[in-house]
């Protein structure tokens, strides 16, 4: 069985609807046996990071930079899954009102630090969440569950 750990900043109903969009992914029936662990940002943990197969990761770019509870998220638990995860499959999606440049350079620099593989191109966008963003968010989610570590 694949675990894949969902792990998202998404203080809006709009962010919310990218977060729901990404789990529907994760829960396809035809992915088969896929265990999901969905956590706030804030709430996320080592324990969690560790026992994922995967990672889909989602935050707003506030400030033209990530999140605070994702930045959080990667402070608390950078050092211990760093070497032991290495090599997993991970996605991510950005989504900002006017830019999201500085967002971009700090996930492309955290998860290249990780050693995580990009199993599917990031959903970046601003402005509003269009179906075509859920649609895209689902399978990049789905992409990610499919993908072998």
């Amino acid at each position: 069985m694949v675990n894949v750990l969902l792990v998202h900043h998404s203080p809006s109903a709009a962010t919310a609807q990218i977060a729901e969009a990404a789990e529907s992914g994760l829960r396809m029936p035809e992915l088969g046996d896929i265990d999901v662990t969905i956590r706030p940002a804030l709430e996320a943990s080592v324990e969690d990071v560790l026992a994922a197969d995967a990672y889909v990761l989602g935050t707003t770019a506030n400030f033209g930079y990530i999140s605070g509870a994702l930045k959080h998220f990667f402070d608390t638990t950078y050092d211990a899954v760093r070497e032991p995860t290495a090599g997993r499959p991970f996605s991510y999606w950005i989504h900002g009102g006017y830019d999201t440049t500085g967002a971009e350079t700090a996930m492309k620099q955290i998860t290249t630090g990780l050693g995580w593989k990009l199993a599917f191109d990031p959903l970046i966008f601003t402005g509003e969440v269009t179906e075509k963003h859920l649609k895209k968010a689902t399978e990049l989610a789905a992409t990610v569950a499919a993908t072998p570590s």
